[in-house]
C-alpha cells in the first residue's frame, strides 16, 4: 500500500451513483468432472477387467454416464457434472453394488481408489467427488473474465480493459485490487519481463486483442509465489488446439484526444489532438495427430496525450509556482508467442514456446514554470525520452499424466532476457542561461526459473506440492552527459549497480471436501537472498541487501449451507519484495523539479490477510460478498521532501512501518430479461498507516516524520449488457471512484461512462465492433500533496476520450 495522508473521511454513501455496464464475467462452474477408480476382487485383490460402472440420478435412477473398466481394472467417467448421484457397479458372478456419490466443486478429477467386490452384498461407503471451477464462485478465491465480452474497451490495452473489471481500479499506470497496488501480474501463470517480476509494468501497452481471459485471485494458495499482498492477476493469452488449421485475424483503429480539454500555458509546443490508434492481430493454430503448432502476434501503435497536468506548488516561505507537464507520446508495442505441443503419447506432452516483445516509446515533453505571484517565466524544460524495451522468453514444459486421471507431474524451465534502453535528452531554459544535457540508461535483466509441480487427486480432495528456483540478475549502467556549466544533473550520482536475487521455494497444498464442508490448507517456505552492489564511486549510496527464510501459510474453510449458499473463511500470509526499480539508486529526472530516487536499504513488506466470503445463487443471478482485513509490517511507500532552498522535491522509497487495509466487496449479477443483463460491484475500504519516522540518505541525510494517516474510500461499477436483435450486443460501462489517498496526499473522485456495440456478420465468423470511452468527458485526475515544507495541487487533463472501430474474422 503506497499511501500517506492526513486523516480524511469520505462518506461511503457517495459511492452509490447510478450507472450502467456489462457483466464482464460470471461465477461459472466446470461443465464436467473426471471420476476414476480401480475394480478389484476383495478376497484375492486381483483387478477385474470389463466391469460395468454407471452413474445414475438419485431421484429416479435415470442413467447419466457410464463406462467399463479396462484390462487393468481401471475405469474413468469423464463427463460427470457436480451434484448427487448413485454409483452402480455390476459384474458377472458378483452382487450389484449401489452407493451414493457426491460430486463437489474443488477438483477437476477424483480418484476413488480401489473398489473391492466379493460375493457378499456390501454397501459401499459414501464417496465424495470434487470438481474445480474456472471462476471463483464456489471457492470464492478467484474470478475469471472473458476479454471478448469487454466490448466497450475492445481494441485498447490490457490496462484499459481492466478498468471495467469488478474490484479492479487503475492509477498512474498501476492496477489496484481493493485499493491496494501490491499486485503480482502473471502471463499464463508465469511472471514475465513485460508485466514485471516484482512491480507491475507495461500493462498500458499490452494489446487486449492478445488476451483470452483474465483471472483475479484475491486469496492465492501456496502453489503461487508469495509475492503480492493484494493478490494476483493472471493474464491468459489466446491459444487454440482444434484439429487442422484455424485462427483469427483482427484489425481495430481509433482516434483519441478529440478536442483540447485545457489550453497550454504560454510558450510551449502544441498538445496532441486527434491521435491515431491501430491494432492488427493474428492468431494461428495448426494441429495434426501428435503435433499442435500455435502463433499469436499483435501490434498496438498509439499516439496519446499521455499527460497534461497543471500544478500549483506553495512553499512555507510564501513562494508559489504554477507549472504544466505536457507529454505527447508515440508508442509501438509488438508482442508474439509461438511454439508447439508434442503429444508424445497419452501420458506425456512436451511444449516448447518462445515469447518476444518490443515496446518503443517516444515522449515529447514540455514543462513550463511561472511565478504564481507575478506570472514571470522561471524555467522551460523540454525533453525527448526515447525508450526501447525488448524482452525474449524461452519456455520448456513437460507434463506426465499417470494412469489415474488428474494424477500428473509438471516440470518447467523459463529463461527471460530483457533490455531497458532509455535515452533522455532535455533543454533547460532559465532567464539567465540555457543548457542541453542528457542521460542514458541500460539495464539488462536475466531470469532463470525452474519449477516442478506434482498433483494427486485423493478420495476426498486434491494434493498439490512442488518446488521452484529462481535466479535473477540486473546489471544497470547510468551515464550522465552534463553540460560544462550550470548542470542540473547530480555529479557522481550515476555509474554502475547490479541487482542479484536468488529464491528457492517449496510448497504443499491440500484440499478436502465432503458434502457440507470444504477445507484447504497450504504452506509455502521460501528463502530469499537479495544483494544490491553499488558503484563505490557513487556520491551517496553503498552496497546493501537482505535475506530471509520465511513460511507463508494459507487456509480456507467453506461451509455449504445448501446448493445455493456458501460461506468461506480465508487466511493468507504474503510478502512484497522491493523490486529493482524501488532500489535503483540513480536519480530520475522525468520531472524537472520532482526527482525520484530508490533506496538500496529497502526491506520486504510482510502482510497477514483475513477474509470472510459469502455467495448466494439463484436461477438468473447471484450475490457475492466479502469482508477483508490486511495488516502489513514494513509498508513500502514513497516520501517527498525538500532539503534546501532550490524548491526541488525528492521522492524517495522507504519502509513506513505498519499499515492496515479493511473493507468489503459486493458483486450482484441479475438477468433482468432475455435481452438485458446487469452486474453491480461495490468496493469500500478504510486505509490507515501508522505514524513513522525515516531517515533519507539522498541527496543529503535528512529526517522525515509523518503522523498517523487514514482515509475511507471505494468504488462502484454497475454494468449492463443489451441484446439488440439476433446478432447484435451493446454494452454500457460506468465507473465511479471515490476520493482516495496517495503517497502524502489525496486524489479526488473520478467518473467515466463508456459504450460499445458488437455485431456478428458472415454467419458468425466475423464481427464488427465500435466503442467510445469517457463519453461525458469527466475523467480528470485532481490531486493534493502535502510535504514537510510545501504542498501542491494538480489537475491532469490527459487523453481519456477515444473512439474505436474494429473487425475480427475467425477461420
Amino acid at each position: 500500500m503506497k499511501m500517506i495522508k492526513k486523516r480524511t473521511k469520505i462518506k461511503l454513501k457517495t459511492l452509490l451513483i447510478p450507472m450502467l455496464l456489462l457483466p464482464l464475467g460470471v461465477f461459472a462452474q466446470k461443465s464436467s468432472v473426471s471420476v476414476s477408480g480401480t475394480i478389484k476382487n476383495k478376497v484375492s485383490n486381483e483387478t477385474l477387467p470389463f466391469v460395468n460402472v454407471v452413474l445414475k440420478t438419485t431421484s429416479d435412477s435415470t442413467f447419466v454416464a457410464g463406462t467399463i473398466s479396462n484390462e487393468n481394472g481401471l475405469f474413468t467417467i469423464s463427463d460427470a457434472k457436480p451434484g448427487d448421484y448413485l454409483l452402480e457397479v455390476t459384474y458377472m458372478g458378483y452382487e450389484r453394488y449401489v452407493a451414493p456419490l457426491y460430486i463437489g466443486t474443488n477438483s477437476d478429477f477424483i480418484d476413488l481408489g480401489a473398489v473391492l467386490l466379493d460375493q457378499q452384498v456390501q454397501q459401499l461407503d459414501e464417496v465424495v467427488i470434487i470438481a474445480q471451477q474456472d471462476a471463483v464462485t464456489e471457492a470464492m478465491d478467484k474470478k475469471t473474465y472473458e476479454m471478448d465480452e469487454n466490448v466497450s474497451q475492445s481494441g485498447g490495452s490490457v490496462l484499459q480493459a481492466m478498468n471495467n473489471l469488478p474490484g479492479v481500479t487503475t492509477q498512474d499506470g498501476q492496477v489496484q485490487l481493493r485499493g491496494n497496488d501490491q499486485v503480482v501480474v502473471l502471463i499464463d501463470g508465469k511472471q514475465t519481463a513485460i508485466t514485471g517480476f516484482g512491480n507491475q509494468n507495461g500493462l498500458d501497452n499490452i494489446p487486449a486483442s492478445a488476451i483470452e481471459n483474465i483471472e483475479i485471485i484475491n486469496n492465492p494458495s501456496a502453489k503461487y509465489d508469495a509475492n503480492g499482498n493484494a493478490g494476483i492477476i493472471n493474464i491468459i493469452l489466446k491459444k487454440e488446439e482444434q484439429n487442422g488449421l484455424n485462427g483469427k485475424v483482427g484489425l481495430s483503429t481509433g482516434l483519441g484526444a478529440l478536442w483540447i480539454r485545457k489550453e497550454n500555458l504560454p510558450g510551449i509546443r502544441p498538445q496532441y489532438q486527434a491521435t491515431p490508434k491501430i491494432n492488427p492481430s493474428l492468431s494461428l493454430n495448426y494441429r495434426k495427430k501428435k503435433i499442435n503448432l500455435f502463433l499469436q502476434a499483435d501490434n498496438l501503435y498509439t499516439e496519446t496525450l499521455n499527460k497534461n497536468e497543471f500544478v500549483t506548488r506553495t512553499y512555507d516561505d510564501g513562494t508559489v509556482i504554477d507549472q504544466q507537464l505536457k507529454r505527447n507520446r508515440n508508442t509501438n508495442f509488438f508482442t508474439s508467442t509461438t511454439g508447439f505441443d508434442w503429444f508424445m503419447n497419452d501420458h506425456n506432452t512436451l511444449t516448447v514456446s518462445g515469447f518476444f516483445s518490443q515496446e518503443s516509446i517516444k515522449d515529447y515533453g514540455d514543462q513550463p514554470f511561472f511565478s504564481g505571484s507575478d506570472g514571470t517565466s522561471l524555467r522551460l524544460w523540454q525533453f525527448l525520452e526515447d525508450e526501447v524495451l525488448t524482452a525474449v522468453m524461452a519456455s520448456l514444459a513437460y507434463e506426465h499424466k499417470f494412469q489415474q486421471p488428474g494424477h500428473k507431474l509438471n516440470v518447467g524451465f523459463n529463461y527471460t532476457f530483457d533490455r531497458e534502453d532509455e535515452k533522455y535528452f532535455f533543454t533547460n531554459t532559465l532567464p539567465a542561461y540555457a543548457t542541453e544535457e542528457s542521460f542514458f540508461l541500460i539495464a539488462d535483466q536475466k531470469v532463470a526459473d525452474f519449477t516442478m509441480d506434482y498433483t494427486k487427486p485423493m478420495r476426498h480432495g486434491l494434493l498439490e506440492t512442488g518446488v521452484k528456483f529462481r535466479r535473477r540478475t540486473i546489471p544497470t549502467d547510468m551515464q550522465f552527459n552534463q553540460s560544462p556549466s550550470n548542470s542540473v544533473l547530480d555529479n557522481g550520482a550515476d555509474g554502475l549497480a547490479t541487482y542479484s536475487e536468488t529464491i528457492p521455494a517449496v510448497y504443499g497444498n491440500y484440499t478436502y471436501e465432503v458434502k457440507k464442508l470444504e477445507a484447504e490448507i497450504g504452506l509455502r517456505v521460501e528463502y530469499v537472498n537479495l544483494q544490491y552492489d553499488v558503484d563505490p564511486n557513487h556520491n551517496t549510496y553503498q552496497s546493501d541487501g537482505y535475506d530471509y527464510f520465511q513460511p507463508f501459510p494459507n487456509a480456507r474453510l467453506t461451509y455449504k449451507v445448501d446448493d445455493r449458499n456458501k460461506l468461506s473463511v480465508f487466511y493468507n500470509r504474503r510478502v512484497d519484495r522491493p523490486d529493482e526499480v524501488d532500489i535503483r539508486i540513480f536519480p530520475k529526472y522525468d520531472d524537472a523539479e520532482i526527482i525520484k530516487v530508490g533506496n538500496p536499504a529497502l526491506q520486504p513488506q510482510f502482510t497477514n490477510s483475513f477474509e470472510l466470503g459469502y455467495k448466494n445463487g439463484w436461477d438468473k443471478g447471484y450475490f457475492y460478498g466479502a469482508a477483508y482485513h490486511r495488516i502489513s509490517d514494513g509498508t513500502i511507500t514513497r516520501v517527498a521532501t525538500t532539503v534546501d532552498t532550490t524548491n526541488l522535491i525528492y521522492n524517495i522509497t522507504q519502509n513506513a512501518g505498519k499499515s492496515y487495509n479493511t473493507g468489503f466487496e459486493v458483486v450482484i449479477s441479475q438477468e433482468l430479461s432475455d435481452k438485458i443483463n446487469m452486474n453491480l460491484n461495490l468496493n469500500g475500504y478504510y486505509n490507515q498507516i501508522d505514524a513513522f519516522t525515516v531517515v533519507n540518505q539522498y541527496p543529503v541525510e535528512n529526517t522525515f516524520t509523518v503522523e498517523q494517516q487514514s482515509v475511507y474510500s471505494g468504488n462502484v461499477k454497475l454494468n449492463t449488457n443489451f441484446k439488440l436483435g439476433k446478432n447484435t450486443e451493446a454494452q454500457m460501462t460506468a465507473v465511479y471512484l471515490a476520493p482516495d489517498i496517495i503517497s502524502q496526499g489525496t486524489i479526488d473522485s473520478r467518473f467515466s461512462l463508456d459504450f460499445g456495440i458488437k455485431k456478428a456478420v458472415q454467419n458468425g465468423k466475423g464481427e464488427l465492433i465500435f466503442n467510445a470511452t469517457d463519453l461525458l468527458n469527466t475523467m480528470v485526475i485532481h490531486k493534493e500533496i502535502q510535504g514537510d515544507s510545501f504542498r501542491y495541487t494538480s489537475s491532469d487533463y490527459y487523453e481519456t476520450q477515444v473512439i474505436r472501430l474494429g473487425y475480427n474474422y475467425k477461420f
